[in-house]
């Protein structure tokens, strides 16, 4: 299928920040896709499937609407990931956004515009965090498990739903102990905290999460300070939960008290627990999947919304999982009356 369109009156500007520095921005189109794009000036060419040509060119159009100033990697990665989306859905053009307000869609006000759900499973993922006191997200890296949950407490926070957000996660990485590191308790557990301090930057700004920090508003500590403690009306996150043990996730879940929502989101293809430890995330999805008031979103290789290449490195990893898994598995086991009835069968032919 071959779809044309041309932007007139010609804009040099806004075509070359549509099409990016040596076109960069239509081969990702093209490789994202799996169309061919060519142009000559304003005149623009989308060959392709009869879903993928279509929303090609819905996709070149959105970018030329934002062409006022040169399209951002993050910006186009995004808008192409809801493309190939809707490709896969069977949409032929993306829903205009007052139309997904419209029909329900959650939309999460922060300084970062208004964030929404770019994939099925993150769209149920923040229904159930609305929906639920408790929300267990679980998947790999990039499927935006920590960032829609801050998003949510911001969004909440700006809202006066809550009066604070305590984020936190355990400070056990890749094997490493604290004492290795310089300085006191505090500074040793701080980079470990780095990944949730910068999705408040991000949504936030650094002047806002600076006086929302003086006044107790925001709060991040590591997992083993949240012992004895009992949050009320606040929105906790409990982040890298693969690395908690059972004895402290049950601790952390009973820390919940009135007008508090928790989000705990991990990995459990990465859990840096010593050998042999079990993973308190892996136990609580199993033990409290069916508790009423908690809800379990299982996040996969298509809600990747990071670098494309990193769906492509997590898509590999769970193939060769399953392969590691098919190869572990015992042979199967041949009867012996078989096997006696496969050595008669060749003695009667000799």
């Amino acid at each position: 299928m071959i779809v044309r369109r041309a932007f007139s009156p010609p804009d040099n500007e806004r075509l070359a920040h549509v099409c990016g520095v040596l076109d960069e921005n239509l081969r990702a189109i093209e490789q994202g896709l799996n169309v061919a794009i060519s142009r000559r000036q304003e005149h623009f060419r989308v060959e392709g499937g009869k879903l993928q040509a279509p929303r090609a060119m819905a996709l070149v159009e959105a970018l030329y609407e934002r062409s006022g100033r040169p399209i951002d990697e993050e910006q186009l990665q995004l808008m192409l990931h809801d493309a190939q989306r809707d490709v896969i859905q069977g949409h032929a053009r993306p829903v205009p956004q007052d139309e997904a307000v419209a029909g329900g869609e959650i939309v999460l006000h922060t300084r970062r515009a208004n964030l929404i759900g770019r994939t099925p499973n993150q769209v149920q993922y923040l229904r159930q965090i609305l929906s639920h006191d408790i929300t267990l997200g679980l998947g790999p890296a990039g499927t935006g498990k920590t960032f829609l949950a801050v998003a949510c407490a911001v969004d909440a926070l700006e809202r006066a739903g809550v009066q604070r957000i305590v984020l936190t996660r355990p400070a056990v990485e890749a094997g490493e102990r604290l004492g290795f590191l310089p300085g006191d308790l505090s500074q040793k557990v701080d980079p470990y905290l780095r990944p949730l301090y910068d999705a408040l930057y991000d949504l936030m700004g650094y002047e806002r999460v600076t006086k929302a920090f003086e006044r107790g508003a925001i709060e991040i500590a590591p997992l083993a300070f949240m012992r004895g403690r009992t949050l009320n009306h606040a929105f906790v996150i409990l982040d890298e939960a693969q690395n908690a043990t059972p004895e402290q996730m049950k601790m952390f879940l009973t820390r919940i008290g009135f007008g508090t929502k928790a989000v705990v989101t991990g990995d459990l293809t990465q859990v840096d627990l010593p050998r042999g430890a079990r993973s308190g995330l892996a136990d609580a999805s199993a033990i409290l999947r069916d508790v009423k008031g908690i809800a379990v979103t299982q996040f996969g290789a298509a809600d990747v919304v990071r670098h494309p290449l990193v769906a492509r490195i997590v898509e590999a990893y769970e193939a060769a999982a399953v392969r590691d898994a098919a190869a572990s598995e015992p042979p199967a086991v041949v009867p012996a009356s078989f096997q006696e009835g496969r050595r008669g069968t060749r003695g009667g032919r000799s």
